[in-house]
C-alpha cells in the first residue's frame, strides 16, 4: 500500500536561486516516514517509553529534477521488504506528475541503548 504525504517548499528550503537544497529532500521524506509508521498503528512515543526506537540505517538517493520555492510536493512511501530487525522502504517526492527525488531507506529497530532488536510481527506488515 502506498502512503501519501503532502508538504510545501518554503523559502528556508531553497538556495539563492529558489531551488531546493539537496539535503532538504531528506527533511521532506522524514515526516512522511513518521506518518507511515503512525498509519501502521505504531505510537513511537509509547514505543520509546518501552525502550525501543526505529532509526535510519541507510539512505540511497537519486535527485531527478529540482523542486522550487512554493512548490506543493507529495511524498510517497512504500514498504519493499521486512526482516526480523529491518524494514526497507521506497520513497519518492513528486510535483504533480513529475518525480523529483527517489530514496531507498532502511530502518532498523533498536533498544534505547542502540542494540538491535526484533521488530514485533505486527509492525512488519506493509
Amino acid at each position: 500500500m502506498t502512503h501519501r504525504f503532502t508538504c510545501r517548499v518554503y523559502y528556508e528550503d531553497t538556495d539563492l536561486a529558489g531551488i531546493v537544497y539537496y539535503a532538504n529532500y531528506l527533511k521532506f521524506i522524514e515526516p512522511a516516514r513518521s506518518e507511515w509508521v503512525r498509519g501502521l498503528g505504531i505510537d513511537q512515543a509509547a514505543l520509546r517509553a518501552l525502550g525501543h526506537v526505529f532509526a535510519v540505517r541507510r539512505v540511497v538517493a537519486d535527485y531527478l529534477a529540482p523542486a522550487r520555492f512554493d512548490d506543493l510536493l507529495e511524498v510517497t512511501t512504500v514498504q519493499r521488504r521486512a526482516t526480523g530487525a529491518r524494514i526497507g522502504l521506497w520513497q519518492e517526492v513528486w510535483r504533480g506528475d513529475r518525480c523529483l527525488f527517489t530514496a531507498g531507506v532502511d530502518l532498523v529497530f533498536l533498544t534505547i541503548d542502540g542494540r538491535p532488536a526484533r521488530i514485533p510481527a505486527e509492525f512488519r506488515r506493509g
